[in-house]
């Protein structure tokens, strides 16, 4: 997970790209925190998935088979 004060710094990097611009040392510094956090959100939302099941109404488990592959393999690294 990204820290307040790095998302506070991409918030900072985003207002001043659009006030008064930014300098390559910014500009650098802005693409690797916004790749940070975008690779913490892709983590977030793949434990996410990696955590449904979805089942109908009627009780029965529906979650569709490419999910539960994955959550097998997730959980066990020998499941082929």
């Amino acid at each position: 997970m990204i820290s307040q004060e790095k998302i506070k710094r991409i918030n900072e990097l985003a207002n001043k790209a659009k006030t008064t611009g930014l300098t390559e040392t910014e500009r650098i510094e802005q693409k690797k925190l916004r790749e940070e956090y975008i690779k913490s959100f892709r983590k977030s939302l793949d434990n996410t998935l990696h955590s449904v099941k979805i089942i109908d109404p009627d009780g029965k488990n529906v979650t569709p088979k490419k999910l539960r592959e994955s959550q097998k393999r997730r959980n066990n690294p020998f499941f082929h």
